[in-house]
Parts: C-alpha cells; structure tokens; sequence
C-alpha cells in the first residue's frame, strides 16, 4: 500500500495544499518527474543537467531543494552574498538551515571564524561538529567559559569528529588534564568498546605511561596471554598496572568468571582505584550475563566510582536477586541525571516500599504516575490506579487544519513523501513541526493521519503536553487486515498493535538497516521460515512489503512464540525481537516478575522495546475496551527456566 494516496484523490486541507502549490494534478506530477530528474543530476555531479532543469521548477514546492543543490555544487567557491542571499530567502526553514550548516562547516575548516560566529548564533540544530568549531572559535577569543564546556566533553565525547580533536587536545595544552584523567579516559573508551579512540588517547599521557603499539595491541586482542605474561615486579609501574585493569575488562567481555579468577591473582599488586573499577566492570559484565556472582564481584570493588552502564547494571543485579537493601543503596549513589530517571525512581519506590517506607515510596510513584510510558504505567499500578488514556481534546478545525496545511515546511515534507523520498521528508516534517503548540501538533497529527502518513501523525501527537488525543499517538490503522489475522491467530490484537507500532510506525515498506521488512518487520529468513511452516504457496520475498502478506506472516510468527514460551506476551516480545532462545534463557531459576524480567533483558535494544511494545499494548487496551488497563498484570510473572518449557519455536 502507498504511504501517500495520488494527489487527485485528496480533499479538505490537502485540496487546500493542491491550491496553494498552483498546479493540477497532471502538470504536479511532471513537475516531480523533474525534480527527481535533477536531484539525480545533483547526486551524478552533474550540474549542467541540473543548470537546465533548474527553470522548469520555479513554482515547485520543492524548488528550494534544487536551489540549495545549485548552490551546494559551488559552496566552495561562493561568494558571501550568494549565500547570504539564499538564507534570507529560506530563513527558518529545514533547507535554510542545513545550508547554514554546510556553510558553517566550510568556514570553520577554513578557521574564518568571523564568518563562523555572526551565522552560528541562528543555527537551529549545531551538530557536534559545529559546537567544536564554535568552542574553537571561542577559545580564540579567549571566552573562559569555552575551556569549562570542553573539559565537561572529556569523559563523555569519546570518539570525537576531526573539528573536536584540536578542542581535546586544547585541554591537554591548557594543563586542564593529566595523566589520571587520560587513564580515566581511556577506562571509559574501553568500556564503551571504543578502542581504537583510546589508542589515540594514549598518545596523551606521559612518555614514561605510554605503551608502544604491540602492548596496546595485544591489551586489546589478546588480553589473557598478556596478563600471563605480566612481570611479578608490575606493581611500581602505573602504565602495566593500568594496562592489566584494562587486560581485565577485555576478558571480563567474554568470561566474567575468568577474569574474575585473573583479578584474584592480580589485585594485591593494584592501586584501590585501579583494583575497584576492575571489579566493578567485571561485576557489570557478569550481570549483563546474569551471573550470580555479579552482586560479589561489585561488593569487592568497595566504594570505586562506577560508570554510568556499570552502577545501572549493579542495580539490576539487585533487583534481579531481590535484594532491595543493595538496590536502595545503588539507586541512592548513582548520579543525580540517572537518579531521577524514570526507570530508577520508579524502582527506589519499589526499594522504599519493600523496606517499610511507604510514604517516601508512594511520594517516588506520584512523581512519574501518568507519564505515557512503562514506568509511569506501573507506577500507576502501585497507586491502585491503573493506566487510562487522559481526555481526549478537541479534534482540530478546520481552520487549524487549514493552518498546519499552508506552512511552507509541511508542504515539502507531503510533497517529499509523495515522491518517497522518505528520509528529505521526515526532517522537513520534523523540523516544521518545532515550536509547535498542542492544538498545531495535533492538527499536524490529523493531516499526516489523513495523508496516511502514519508515523509522522503519531510522532506530531506524542509532542502535545497539555492537550493530549491518543487515538491519534495510538493510531490503529490497518483495521480490515490487523484484526482478522489477530483473530486468526488467536491474538490479542493491542498486543498486535502495541507491537507493530515499535516495529515500523505503521510505514508499510519500512526497512531497518538489518534488512527487516514491512510493517512488523520481518527478516528475510523469518518470513521464509514462517511463509514455509504455514504452508504459503509460492512465497517470495518481494511480497514480505505486501501488507496482507506482511501482517499474515508477522502474526503467525507472533503465535508461534507466544504458544513456545508460556503464553507470555512479555517473553514472546523479547523473543521477537531477539530470538525465542535467548528469550527463554533470560528467564531465572526462580519464578520472576515480569516488570524485573523485561528490566534485566541483556540487550539494551531490546530492554527498550520490550517496555515500549507492552506499554502500547495497555493503551491499545485501554482505547479498545474503553476501560482502564494494568501493565503489572499484562506482564505478569515469568515462570523460572525450564518450568512449563513447550519447547519456544527456533529459527534454522
């Protein structure tokens, strides 16, 4: 099915949108042909065609696309005034400013930094190749201030774009940075599996601390053999000292346990601070695995600050053995901007309320209860008020439709999706929609719906703050193909819904970059596999974007894990997205809550839209039923591994 219907066929705002483009639908879809025509001449470096189709799209919707490619071709070598020119004209609008931003980076290369500060300042979207050349530029200046933003990307901008390097290394020059912020650095680089950056970063330490490449190299490849091999006497050197923590957070990525038993033999001879982060990345990697021994190998890392991956994960060891004292303490110590999350004040009230402190916990849920998203879901629960959609606003008018319809960047971004152009179209719609209120949201929500462009309609809605319409941020279109084949499969059909609006938006031709397809996203040997067991004659894969086919194999495919791990919509969610197999074996020993089995999925991808594809399913529910839902019952308790196992259906 075609995200945009032919543009002969619209009324209401869209007939007011054909009004505004000044062209019937015949001469609009010549006018595509050669906007098309031109930006393939614009990707082929070909700017005589360009030069010549130019004149034949005056007038086009699009039309600024062809002059920012015109202009793009020769940025190099154009005057002030020409580019001066095309921002006045395209002032606060997406292709003004990515102008602005090529133009930007073309002048920072250059270190044309009056150029660069009198544009910066009306940039809607730096990205951070512009903020480093903006902190250049700065520091030119002498702006103190500069210094302090850059020494906050230390620890954080661990695999910096070329412009932020000479902002990096001003820190080093600035003697803002020593050796141990250099190690600190590194650790962080390492666990951020970034080493090939702390390789670089290396070069800043201290020649006596600086590794030559074949003992960097075997740290990195073959940190075991290398620890064998680490000299008796190590302890008064800081670089083998340092090198061997990090040797330990290799190995802790494939053996936990092993490198255990290797910081055992070892840790006598480490500082406190190198000795504690060890265990402690150890600890994390033992818990991403689910190992029991992770609370342990946490304990023996004592008071050593922990990254922020790392004192997350010490809290889902916790919460995964049940022990509430150590998550109370973990949540307690973790940094005010995790602290505060949702994930983490909902589970401190969990903590609190499983202590005896029911007050401090209840005060914990009512500060994210009513939040549209898991947490403030189950808080909710905890509240004895379960999840409910909040009313429902007034539907747009026609004047507001009318409204959203005549802005210059909501008509690119229709006239970009009419054309497929997918990726142009979602950053027009995107960047159109900024500063929005609540009431031009939800008209803009209403026009993509009505266009059928589904997840820019629900992108708009989940922006409103006051006023809310979630039959729009929970769109259920499809409806003659999504029940049926729900029913089919003995489905509930939120849960279909809550599913395939995490999978694709409802954007029927999706495509991951895995090579996932359609609107539940199939990969290709998936839906060979299920088009094989469901016995689908002469199925090829061009037809997995077919939304009937599309939707039959996804929700055979749904049944067929739900009915091989327990009847568990939770389990069969994470199975979907991960495979039946690891979603069975994430399951504990012991009976486990559902809200702490999706807490401790491994995979921080697929920890996220477990959450997100049960949370939909409540408000799937909820607008279905017209009754409140509860998330804690949906998720209910997944039973320990091996108990009730009908064998979850496995891929070849």
């Amino acid at each position: 099915m075609k995200l945009f219907r032919p543009l002969r066929r619209f009324s209401g705002p869209l007939a007011l949108l054909l009004t505004l483009l000044a062209a019937p639908p015949v001469l609009a879809e010549i006018g595509d042909d050669r906007f098309l025509a031109a930006r393939d001449a614009f990707r082929l470096g070909d700017r005589a065609k360009l030069e010549r189709l130019a004149p034949d799209l005056k007038g086009h919707a699009l039309e600024a696309y062809v002059d920012y490619w015109l202009l793009t071709q020769r940025l190099k070598d154009a005057d002030a005034a020409s580019v001066q020119a095309f921002l006045t004209r395209h002032e606060r609008s997406y292709i003004g400013d990515r102008l602005r931003s090529d133009w930007l980076k073309l002048a920072g290369s250059r270190q044309q930094w009056s150029e660069f500060d009198g544009e910066y300042a009306k940039l809607v979207q730096p990205d951070q190749e512009l903020q480093c050349y903006s902190l250049q530029a700065r520091r030119i200046r002498d702006d103190a201030s500069a210094s302090s933003e850059a020494a906050a990307l230390w620890l954080t901008l661990l695999e910096p774009p070329e412009p932020c390097v000479p902002v990096i290394e001003s820190l080093i020059i600035d003697r803002r940075v020593f050796a141990d912020d250099a190690w600190a650095r590194i650790r962080r680089q390492f666990e951020a599996n970034k080493t090939t950056a702390a390789r670089t970063c290396m070069n800043y330490l201290p020649a006596a601390q600086t590794p030559d490449a074949a003992t960097a190299d075997a740290v990195i490849d073959k940190p075991m053999p290398w620890l064998a091999r680490l000299p008796a006497d190590f302890a008064g050197n800081r670089m083998l000292r340092e090198l061997a923590a990090l040797a330990i957070q290799r190995s802790a990525r494939n053996d936990p346990k092993a490198a255990a038993e290797q910081l055992m033999r070892l840790e006598a001879r480490l500082q406190p601070s190198e000795r504690g982060w060890a265990w402690g990345v150890v600890g994390w990697q033992a818990a991403q695995r689910h190992l029991p021994e992770a609370l342990d190998f946490y304990r023996r890392a004592g008071d050593a600050p922990l990254g922020d991956e790392a004192i997350q994960w010490k809290a889902r060891a916790a919460l995964r053995a049940q022990d509430w004292a150590s998550l109370r303490a973990t949540i307690e110590k973790m940094p005010p901007a995790l602290a505060t999350l949702p994930d983490w004040t909902y589970w401190l009230g969990r903590a609190y309320r499983a202590g005896g402190r029911i007050e401090e916990a209840n005060t914990l849920f009512a500060r994210i209860a009513g939040q549209p998203n898991f947490y403030g879901n189950l808080a909710d629960d905890e509240l004895n008020r379960p999840t409910s959609p909040p009313p429902r606003a007034r539907a747009a008018s026609r004047e507001e439709l009318n409204q959203i319809a005549a802005n210059r960047g909501v008509q690119r971004a229709l006239a970009l999706f009419r054309l497929n152009l997918r990726f142009e179209a979602v950053r027009e719609w995107n960047f159109a929609l900024r500063g929005m209120s609540d009431r031009e949201l939800l008209a803009a929500a209403e026009l993509a719906r009505r266009a059928e462009i589904f997840d820019r309609a629900i992108a708009a809605a989940d922006k409103t703050k006051n006023e809310h319409d979630f039959t729009l941020r929970y769109l259920a279109p499809f409806d003659e193909r999504v029940r049926p084949a729900a029913r089919e499969q003995s489905l509930d059909d939120a849960w279909v819904y809550g599913l395939m609006r995490q999978e694709s938006r409802f954007v029927s031709d999706a495509r991951s970059t895995v090579g996932a397809s359609g609107l539940m996203q199939l990969m290709p040997a998936t839906a060979r596999w299920v088009a094989k067991k469901i016995g689908l004659k002469d199925y090829q894969h061009s037809r997995v974007n077919d939304a009937d086919t599309n939707v039959l194999l996804g929700t055979s495919y749904m049944r067929m894990v739900l009915e091989g791990l327990d009847k568990q919509p939770l389990l069969a969610s994470a199975a979907y997205n991960a495979g039946p197999g690891r979603a069975r074996k994430w399951r504990a020993e012991w009976p486990l809550e559902g809200a702490i089995y999706a807490e401790t999925i491994p995979f921080s991808e697929t920890r996220d839209y477990v959450k997100k594809v049960m949370s939909n399913s409540v408000y799937y529910s909820a607008l279905f039923e017209g009754r409140p839902q509860s998330l804690k019952a949906r998720l209910g308790t997944v039973a320990a591994r091996g108990s009730n196992d009908s064998g979850a259906t496995e891929l070849p």
